[in-house]
């Protein structure tokens, strides 16, 4: 059976709850719409759950943005809808109607135990901000950009996908 994660706002306004076969919070995303809009320590890291299992209370309180992402020389809006809070700007989750199966709720929103991840994931670290010096373990890996190994393949090589 799926985890199930329970996340809020910080001043109250949304809660909410999804199944996650991929609960672990190990893969950290630099990229400047991650760090500017969820990430305090240059990074956000996102989780993995089925949309379909979303419940929310306080949706009146959601706004979505949707980040506009520079494609060498001309701008193109993402796909991918940040939902947060209107009250408080607290980041929630990411939905992509590209894959309409899944939602990501962001770790930092999540009320519930998580589980420590045995390694990390460092991605994007070629938009990282300057000041940003990564916590780099030494099972971690790195990459320029997005790893091919997806957050279902991740947890499951590692024997961590949760029935």
């Amino acid at each position: 059976m799926p985890m199930t994660l329970k996340g809020s706002c910080r001043c109250g306004a949304v809660h909410f709850s999804v199944e996650s076969h991929t609960p672990q919070p190990y893969q950290l995303c630099y990229c400047s719409i991650c760090r500017k809009t969820a990430g305090g320590g240059g990074y956000a890291i996102n989780l993995g759950g089925l949309a379909a299992t979303l419940k929310v209370d306080g949706r009146e309180a959601i706004k979505v943005f949707r980040a506009e992402i520079d494609r060498g020389g001309h701008c193109e809006v993402s796909t991918g809808e940040r939902n947060f809070c209107r009250h408080c700007a607290t980041a929630l989750w990411l939905f992509d109607p590209t894959w309409p199966e899944l939602i990501h709720p962001f770790a930092s929103a999540i009320d519930s135990e998580l589980p420590i991840p045995p390694e990390r994931v460092h991605l994007m670290l070629g938009s990282k901000a300057n000041w940003v010096v990564p916590d780099i373990g030494p099972n971690d890996q790195t990459f320029e950009g997005y790893p091919e190994e997806s957050l279902e393949g991740w947890h499951k090589s590692r024997g961590l996908w949760v029935e």
